[in-house]
């Protein structure tokens, strides 16, 4: 077990960091540090909305790229003496797997409870890594990398608008997208960078699925809805079509009207057309009279029905919000309560233009994207194990989504799809001194970055997709020099780590969607 050692007067905390358990010496109790990432609902439902916005039919989720830092490109891994557990191994059972024993297959299966964790890290890049659900009291942890939460460019500040999503392909949230609540790390990592202690748990709030196909509504409810949401306009093709729908509560406007196409209500053949005046020329213009109908025509008979140009024709009254209210600058009348509420009535008399007029009639259509509860995390996709203190030569099945090109400029995986690779971790320990590591489990491979923070299980079952999660990638090698990785490496999961898991693990995250 390695500590690092507090200078004296004790250490100078990460800004927007919490330590519990600190004590001034060596042979303290072992640290954890935690901070918010999305403090309550409303900020975690902005995240999620953040990530699944569309913008040119992609969404940010899309365009996100595979997490880097400056370390990533280590050349070599030093080989060092065995691990030094500071206890008894221990594990927690998967979730389901409480009290069952675990069965022999022959199958090779990815297990449904890895993904991808996406944030924007300190230069407002658009950033993923990879991760798992693991077993919780509440169903709601997320285990990866400690450099996939904390960013090691921005005083070890976490990342912004930090979400998991398993199953994650290509902009599709199959099981939802979880906003993370709470980062638990070791303060050793948090505060030193100590890639001994790369890791981290994250207590993620109940999924949501926003979209499935937009919703149409009226314009009150479109004004009503805090999510996701849009104004269609639309052309119809006569005042008539136009008239009803704006009867039935569309918002609609008038365009294109030419002054040397005004014609009076005489011509039989004319359109009405409703043009808006403020509430005092309206209250000047004549009434429209019992009889008297605008759309009256086809005939000289039939026009005698209709009223002078200038006439009363009809008033709107819409609810709007406070925001709209303020901003609004139309002919509408704006009138407020006291109360909170606020309304703009617009009003309308009559104009009348030749039938060969080139008008445009416009109606807006307004939309809503859904946005449900997809429940607890471990509910829908299940939750891995999790074990410490665990001799090396350990078989294990590491899962991740590689993207990056090797060294030379060779790429062999695209990020799309999860990937896996096992055997058993070497003997010896690992050791490099810019990261500060001295015990790192080592496992050959041709994993490169993007899979950090993917899960190394233990006693994997195929047929159940469950395991114990024993580790997470945290740093790549090239051992033998020659421009590919060959080696992947863990934090060796001891006693302190078991303490941070068990404190994360115990903490209830809830919904962000109101009931």
């Amino acid at each position: 077990m390695k500590r690092i050692l507090l200078p004296a007067g004790g250490a100078v905390l990460a800004t927007g960091l919490l330590a519990a358990g600190l004590a001034g010496t060596a042979n303290a109790a072992p640290d954890w540090a935690y901070d918010t990432l999305a403090k309550d609902a409303p900020s975690a439902l902005e995240v999620a909305e953040f990530w699944t916005k569309a913008n040119e039919h992609t969404n940010n989720l899309a365009k996100a790229t595979p997490y880097t830092w400056e370390t990533k490109a280590t050349p070599k891994l030093n080989a060092s003496g065995g691990y030094t557990p500071d206890g008894k191994p221990g594990e927690v059972k998967p979730t389901g797997e409480e009290k069952k024993a675990a069965a022999k297959v022959k199958n090779i299966n990815l297990p449904k409870s890895i993904g991808k964790v996406f944030f924007v890290d300190s230069k407002g890049a658009l950033k993923w890594c990879s991760a798992t659900s693991i077993q919780s009291q509440y169903r709601n942890l997320v285990a990866t990398a400690g450099h996939c939460v904390y960013d090691d460019k921005a005083d070890a500040s976490v990342m912004d608008n930090w979400v998991f999503v398993p199953g994650y392909y290509q902009g599709k949230t199959p099981w939802g997208i979880y906003v993370g609540k709470t980062a638990y790390t070791h303060y050793d990592f948090a505060n030193y960078e100590d890639f001994d202690r790369d890791y981290a748990f994250v207590t993620v709030y109940n999924g949501v699925q926003i979209g499935g196909g937009a919703k149409e509504v009226t314009y009150k409810e479109f004004q009503a809805y805090d999510g996701q949401k849009y104004e269609k306009a639309e052309e119809v093709k006569d005042f008539e079509t136009y008239d009803k729908l704006t009867q039935k509560g569309y918002i609609g406007k008038v365009e294109d009207v030419k002054a040397s196409d005004e014609v009076g209500p005489q011509y039989f053949k004319a359109k009405a057309l409703p043009v808006e005046v403020d509430k005092w020329a309206y209250e000047k213009a004549p009434a429209l009279k019992p009889g008297e109908n605008p759309l009256a025509g086809g005939s000289p008979q039939q026009a005698a029905k209709r009223p002078a140009t200038g006439t009363q024709w009809y008033t709107k009254k819409l609810d709007v919000t406070k925001t709209e209210y303020d901003a609004y600058k139309g002919l509408g009348y704006k009138a407020t309560d006291g109360k909170g509420n606020y309304t703009i009535t617009e009003y309308f008399v009559v104009k009348y233009v030749k039938e060969t007029a080139s008008v445009k009639y416009v109606i807006f259509r307004h939309f809503i994207t859904p946005i449900t509860d997809a429940g607890k995390l471990g509910d829908n996709v299940g939750g891995q194990g999790f074990t410490w203190n665990q001799k090396p030569q350990q078989t294990v099945f590491v899962f991740g989504y590689p993207a990056d090109a090797h060294p030379d400029g060779n790429k062999a995986y695209t990020g799309v799809t999860p990937k896996w690779t096992y055997g058993k971790t070497n003997a010896q320990k690992y050791v490099q001194a810019a990261t500060k590591v001295e015990e790192h489990v080592g496992l050959k491979s041709s994993f490169t970055p993007g899979a950090d923070g993917g899960p190394w299980l233990a006693k994997y079952s195929n047929a159940k997709r469950l395991g114990y999660v024993n580790g997470v990638t945290s740093l790549f090698g090239d051992q033998d020099s020659n421009g590919r990785y060959d080696l992947i490496t863990s934090p060796y999961f001891d006693g302190e780590t078991a303490v941070i898991y068990k404190k994360a693990a115990a903490v209830w995250s809830g919904s962000i969607i109101k009931k």
